[in-house]
């Protein structure tokens, strides 16, 4: 009969939403701890220390416990993160979430003493020196930001979609950092943060946002690259550009709209003037590049607009708006190319192979390759690279310590590196999705990321795929405020997440 009762009031204060506990009863929150993913940390790191010992070596070179050489203060650093993150761990994670906002204006306010404070060091502000070590606040920035990005969202009924109020808050976390460490003249770190653009989807905001700016980045580089040739009097990137905004146009008209008829008029529109044009140039008539499609592009959108209030379909504004905005990027792309500093021209028209520049701004890239290409399949070696150890590649123990890997472990090695990080970014991803609360939810998907933003760029990079903009690989790259930035934002992670079945009983 006791026990009956117990178990009724047990079941009672269920109802109510809460389980009292007995003194003693709690599990500790490590037993709680994602381990597989501290392993996954470890194992990084680890890894990183032996590739940074590799890219700095040469034959005087001393122990990879050294303090004198860049492994052993990698080492130094690394056991300070694990003593941070432990330290991380023990916080209460209810504090992450009533401090986001107060942690994330002493950043915005750290970034701004930074610009003023920093010394010049190649052009940029972004370095605190404090006596024998130097700090990026940028790279600290970036958990700040994640935390008031989720407390933004984890509010009393927050819906992204639910006013353009809500989407200007979460533009401007986003951008005042970004406007910051600009100002720094840091275009890489500010760069990262526009990778939270994926965290605005993954709650709620349209997938078109995201085309659009996969556009803009076609728009930007076919622009740049295909500039030399002319077609109807324009440069062939450009007459090419506006052949693809046609394309678009009828394509959102059929498959976003849902407006087949009037897809078809404008297809016809769009094919006819094309054909006359075509026929005007044989006759050496031709209507100039720019006026042809100006008026062609123009007329097809009176014709939406009028469409739009006849059937009053709202989503052919969206279409009208997504030309028009596409048209008017594609005439500023050349302004804004040439107000870019001189030697991120360069890094661009290198990375695009409209220069060599081997000897150049294109001379790390090159010599990346070529490190990675003789790894071959199974490497070198550990220590017995040429091209890292002659010193043919520059930073190679920070931004360029991928080719280490390549050079030294070859494929198999460079496939193991993908392989693990991969892993991190799925097990992290699969923490988000099982998070109770929105505030940790969005959190997770900020440090996910992050994560993938840093990957793929790093080795983008470092294979030439993408311009040199100074992205270190996290975990392996050397240097504390990234090393520790990263460990910031993943046991921050993991302590939220450890209290998640807390939170699953309250």
């Amino acid at each position: 009969m006791e026990s009956r009762t117990i178990r009724t009031s047990s079941s009672s204060q269920r109802s109510r939403g809460r389980v009292y506990r007995r003194p003693g009863e709690s599990e500790s929150f490590l037993r709680n701890v994602d381990w597989f993913t501290v392993i996954l940390y470890l194992l990084l790191v680890i890894a990183g220390v032996f590739s940074i010992y590799a890219a700095s070596y040469d034959y005087d070179h001393a122990s990879i416990f050294s303090f004198d050489e860049f492994s052993g203060k990698q080492i130094r650093w690394i056991g300070m993160s694990l003593l941070l993150g432990l330290v991380l761990l023990i916080i209460d994670a209810r504090m992450y979430e009533t401090y986001a906002y107060p942690v994330y204006l002493a950043m915005m306010c750290l970034l701004v003493v930074t610009i003023f404070i920093a010394p010049d060091i190649k052009g940029s502000r972004s370095w605190l020196v404090l006596g024998p070590m130097s700090l990026q606040p940028a790279e600290f920035a970036k958990f700040a930001t994640a935390l008031a990005l989720a407390k933004l969202f984890s509010g009393y009924n927050f819906t992204l979609n639910a006013s353009p109020r809500n989407y200007l808050k979460a533009l401007l976390i986003i951008f005042i950092p970004i406007v910051l460490i600009l100002a720094q003249k840091e275009t890489g770190s500010a760069l990262v943060y526009l990778s939270l653009f994926f965290v605005l989807y993954r709650e709620g905001m349209s997938g078109l946002v995201l085309f659009a700016a996969l556009f803009a980045v076609v728009i930007f580089v076919v622009a740049i690259k295909y500039s030399e040739t002319m077609v109807l009097g324009i440069p062939s990137g450009e007459f090419a550009i506006f052949c693809m905004i046609m394309a678009m146009t009828v394509g959102m008209l059929a498959l976003y709209v849902r407006r087949f008829e009037v897809a078809r008029n404008v297809l016809l529109w769009f094919v006819g003037a094309s054909v006359v044009e075509a026929v005007l140039s044989i006759w050496d008539l031709a209507i100039p590049g720019r006026v042809f499609f100006f008026t062609t592009i123009g007329i097809a959108m009176l014709y939406c607009l009028f469409e739009m209030l006849r059937l009053k379909a709202r989503k052919l504004m969206v279409t009208v708006l997504a030309t028009v905005l596409s048209v008017i990027f594609l005439q500023s792309v050349n302004l804004v190319f040439s107000h870019m500093m001189p030697h991120q021209q360069k890094r661009i028209k290198v990375a695009l192979n409209i220069v060599e520049d081997l000897r150049g701004d294109g001379y790390n890239v090159n010599q990346s390759k070529i490190a990675i290409g003789s790894g071959g399949v199974t490497g070198k070696g550990f220590l017995k690279g040429t091209q890292t150890k002659l010193k043919y590649v520059p930073e190679q123990h920070t931004d360029f310590i991928f080719c280490t890997i390549g050079e030294e472990e070859g494929f198999v090695g460079t496939t193991l590196v993908v392989f693990l990080f991969l892993m991190l970014i799925l097990r992290v991803i699969h923490i988000a999705e099982r998070q109770p609360t929105v505030f940790a939810r969005v959190y997770a998907y900020c440090v996910a990321s992050y994560l993938i933003f840093h990957f793929c760029i790093n080795i983008g990079m470092v294979i030439g795929l993408c311009p040199v903009i100074g992205i270190p690989l996290p975990f392996f790259s050397y240097g504390g405020s990234s090393l520790w930035g990263f460990t910031f934002l993943l046991f921050i992670l993991l302590r939220l997440d450890a209290s998640r079945r807390n939170r699953l009983t309250q």
